[in-house]
């Protein structure tokens, strides 16, 4: 009898998993975890468009609904697209409506990004009313003075159709604004993304002229057509 409950109690303690084992599992299934998360985590990058030259839907609506609510210049009808029309100089051109949704009249006098301003811009022979030469100054420019509820279409007429001519490029190279992914060709058009794009303009406030700021919490997003 005692040798059988001693054969017995051997067979035990050798079909239990030893410490060693379950420690050996523990770190399989551990690994295992972290090779799903860090997958997860990598395709969920690419969904929000973290790569350049890619934005996700859900992105380009939210830079959209914004834009459209800030105060006192809001942004609508926003399009980009890739202007080859100087040889091998390629920027990126943008057409886009600025409305005055304030309650002061207000002149834009000057564009702006994380790392570039521009205060005027080319019209080429399609200059908005008031302007007499190629060159528009925002601060100069009655195109570019907006009464509350008021809004313009800037843009470039040969792209983006007829409208005035105020050509706003995204290339520093070119004297334009800086972009954080612009567009790209035919086969990957890419979307036009500027982060802390915004405007300095002068605000009539009961006969005073105030200069002020306004820099987007949000970049300003849109897909490349």
């Amino acid at each position: 009898m005692a040798v059988r409950a001693r054969g017995q109690g051997a067979i035990g303690l050798a079909s239990a998993p030893t410490a060693g084992t379950l420690v050996g599992q523990g770190a399989t299934e551990y690994l295992v975890l972290l090779a799903v998360v860090l997958i997860v985590a990598l395709v969920s990058v690419a969904l929000l468009g973290f790569f350049p030259g890619m934005a996700s839907d859900s992105q380009i609506a939210q830079s959209q609904a914004y834009w459209q609510s800030v105060q006192p210049i809001a942004v609508s009808d926003l399009v980009a697209s890739l202007h080859t029309s100087y040889g091998t100089y390629n920027f990126t051109e943008a057409s886009f409506k600025v409305k005055n949704t304030g309650a002061y009249p207000l002149q834009i006098t000057k564009l702006l990004s994380a790392n570039g301003t521009i205060s005027q811009t080319y019209c080429g022979g399609y200059c908005p009313p008031g302007n007499s030469s190629s060159t528009v100054v925002f601060a100069n420019s009655p195109f570019f003075k907006l009464a509350p509820g008021e809004e313009r279409l800037l843009g470039y007429q040969l792209i983006f159709g007829n409208i005035p001519s105020t050509e706003i490029t995204f290339d520093l190279a070119g004297g334009g604004l800086a972009a954080q992914s612009k567009c790209q060709n035919e086969s990957n058009r890419g979307a036009l993304s500027v982060d802390r794009f915004g405007f300095e303009y002068v605000a009539y406030i009961e006969g005073q002229q105030v200069t002020k700021r306004e820099v987007g919490a949000k970049p300003l997003i849109v897909k490349c057509r």
